[in-house]
């Protein structure tokens, strides 16, 4: 791990163990935290999300640290439907990908997400939403994106119960147009994920964020597991977590080992 994430991650552990949930309205709490476990929530959040990852490239000496800007925002259409939006902007750092010796920084590629959602569960307890994904070339440098435009469906479906959440978020992509000198895109994402909330508002999760590439015939399977704690600042509402994730799976020359994810959310809630 590098000194960066080694820093981050015990700063992340410091700051939760030092702030209390307590310092907020007990209900208010136990309400956001149950809110954060569902991703088509009806909450404003903009999570900062760093991940770092190794062992890239034939001789496993690449790094990549990531800071995903996920803002997610929903849209009141009706008396019964809401439309969340969930954009994830990535600001990448590449060293010696995709060989030894190629250094990039900038921005990659934006996916934006839109879920119409019914604002009260069905009558089973199920929360679900669906719509369109879309994939933006924004990337700065072309090894910091695939510079092709990218649609397809979305969908998340999960179940609350008491402190616990369960569900399975997944989307499609196939480009159709860009750089016709790079491979096209044609790929499956899958989010199953599992938490539970402690009386003090502690959440414990783990998941996968696993994609199949259809062209390669190739998967990226990283286990993830971390903790969040919801504390506040002034009139600030945060969550703050930090986990590790596995990779079970990954693609050749692609990320190996262990890696780590530390995650600051701003809430706004209404």
């Amino acid at each position: 791990m590098s000194r960066v994430a080694h820093i981050a991650v015990v700063a992340v552990i410091g700051l939760v163990m030092a702030i209390p949930a307590g310092a907020q309205d007990d209900d208010q709490a136990a309400e956001l935290a149950k809110k954060l476990a569902n991703p088509i929530a009806n909450l404003i959040s903009v999570p900062l999300q760093y991940n770092y990852d190794r062992n890239y490239g034939p001789n496993d000496d690449g790094r990549v640290h990531r800071l995903n800007i996920q803002p997610v925002i929903p849209f009141a259409l009706n008396d019964r439907w809401n439309l969340i939006t969930r954009t994830i902007v990535p600001l990448i750092d590449q060293q010696d990908v995709p060989q030894g010796g190629v250094n990039k920084t900038g921005l990659g590629d934006i996916t934006a997400s839109q879920f119409l959602s019914p604002k009260e569960p069905t009558e089973h307890g199920l929360i679900w939403g669906a719509g369109p994904v879309f994939l933006l070339p924004t990337a700065s440098d072309e090894t910091l994106g695939g510079e092709k435009w990218g649609l397809g469906p979305t969908g998340v479906v999960l179940r609350q119960k008491g402190a616990w959440t369960v569900g399975v978020l997944a989307n499609h992509i196939w480009s159709f147009a860009g750089d016709d000198d790079r491979d096209g895109i044609n790929a499956t994402f899958l989010q199953p994920f599992l938490s539970y909330i402690t009386r003090t508002k502690t959440t414990f999760s783990i998941g996968t964020e696993s994609t199949y590439d259809w062209k390669a015939e190739q998967w990226s399977v990283p286990v993830i597991a971390q903790v969040g704690q919801l504390f506040r600042i002034g009139p600030q509402i945060l969550q703050l977590a930090a986990g590790v994730k596995y990779w079970a799976d990954s693609p050749d020359n692609g990320p190996e080992g262990w890696g780590v994810r530390v995650q600051l959310t701003f809430l706004f809630p209404k």
